[in-house]
């Protein structure tokens, strides 16, 4: 199957990571992917900048970037046109974001089956967390074009029930989480040789990879480093960057535990899963409830202990004791009763961390299953090749 891939994103980040394990599955399982999107950025690690999308986005006035991004869509449409009549594609795979409207005008006009991937409701994520200028615009495009697709991947069942509760059928909707990439966990080191490699030889690890944001709260966790350094040898490590780094060292030296942090900054993506093994309990910190992280199905397939919020997203894959530990997000020591624990108990951490590991057959979580589930989909929704309006 010849599938046309399409989506705006531009930067280096878990939303590229995602665009490019999907695609690498479906080139993996025999077909032939084309990407229709912007020049990709060139920030190449994991953990690090949104790009120049973000950079754009915050000398712009909100209402000029909002229409901006409308206005966008004309030129990824004329770019998919472009795409479609040189690669004659069976189907068109979109990424969704919001106001952009390229996806639904080339279907309707060459008569192509569109699966549209759906991460966030981004008219609610951004409302609530960034401001929207244009809130009744930016929800009608939402909806029209969650409707206009036919099929829609949400990577959560609950962001399928806001969906359905929007009006969305939910005949069309397939919940497609987040994965891993199989190639990427073989050949690792143990978990000491990846200690001694970053000079943590003999420390209890706790470990977080990504983008560190305020909301992440890692702040919290150097203040429980400190408590709990002589008890437990603790170090907390972060595979990546992020705005909240420099809030996260400055309090590690007012504790004075700065010698029980380290970040990697950011990291080329294929060497996040070495760093991670020297990870001893795998931090989950707190998320929008609709979201399906990525360093989750990381932590999965490393077999770590993994330490999550107990919210509903997290019970779609994990089952609290078994598969990892659940914290109440709301009690001011939530987190850090469970880290306690995890501390204390090696064979609790041993124990769920093959439960974890094992998590990834059992629900079939790696990209090529997902890619497997999207030909299928293409499939039942007709897809056979542009129309007679190609050459139009």
């Amino acid at each position: 199957m010849k599938i046309l891939y399409h989506h705006r994103t531009a930067s280096r980040d878990g939303q590229s990571t995602h665009i490019a394990e999907m695609i690498n599955g479906l080139r993996a399982e025999g077909h032939v992917v084309t990407e229709s999107a912007p020049q990709v950025g060139d920030e190449t690690g994991s953990g690090g900048s949104p790009g120049w999308v973000g950079r754009l986005k915050s000398i712009l006035p909100r209402q000029v970037y909002e229409l901006a991004e409308l206005a966008y869509s004309w030129v990824a449409y004329k770019r998919l046109v472009k795409a479609i009549r040189l690669e004659r594609p069976d189907g068109i795979y979109e990424r969704y974001n919001l106001y952009l409207l390229a996806g639904v005008w080339a279907k309707k006009r060459f008569g192509l089956p569109l699966i549209l991937e759906v991460n966030a409701p981004m008219a609610v994520e951004r409302r609530e967390y960034g401001g929207l200028a244009w809130p009744r615009l930016a929800n009608w495009v939402e909806l029209y074009v969650w409707k206009q697709a036919n099929v829609i991947l949400p990577v959560t069942h609950v962001l399928a029930n806001y969906m359905v509760t929007n009006g969305v059928d939910p005949a069309r909707i397939q919940v497609i989480p987040n994965g891993i990439n199989e190639d990427h966990y073989a050949g690792l080191p143990t978990i000491g040789e990846a200690k001694i490699k970053l000079g943590l030889g003999g420390r209890l690890v706790i470990g977080f990879t990504g983008f560190v944001r305020e909301w992440d709260r890692l702040d919290r966790i150097m203040a429980w480093v400190a408590r709990s350094a002589s008890q437990y040898n603790v170090h907390l490590l972060v595979v990546g960057d992020g705005p909240a780094r420099r809030e996260i060292e400055d309090c590690a030296a007012r504790l004075g535990t700065a010698d029980r942090l380290t970040f990697t900054g950011a990291v080329p993506r294929e060497e996040v899963p070495s760093l991670s093994m020297a990870f001893d309990i795998a931090l989950q910190t707190a998320l929008v409830p609709y979201a399906s992280p990525l360093c989750l199905f990381e932590y999965l397939a490393l077999g770590k202990a993994i330490v999550a919020p107990d919210q509903p997203n997290h019970h779609e894959i994990l089952t609290g004791g078994v598969d990892a530990l659940l914290y109440d997000p709301v009690d001011p020591f939530g987190i850090e009763k469970v880290l306690d624990t995890l501390c204390r108990d090696e064979e609790l951490r041993k124990r769920i961390g093959i439960a974890a590991a094992g998590l990834i057959l059992l629900k079939q979580l790696t990209w090529r299953q997902h890619a497997r589930k999207v030909i299928d989909l293409f499939g039942r929704s007709g897809a056979r090749g542009v129309s007679a309006e190609l050459d139009a």
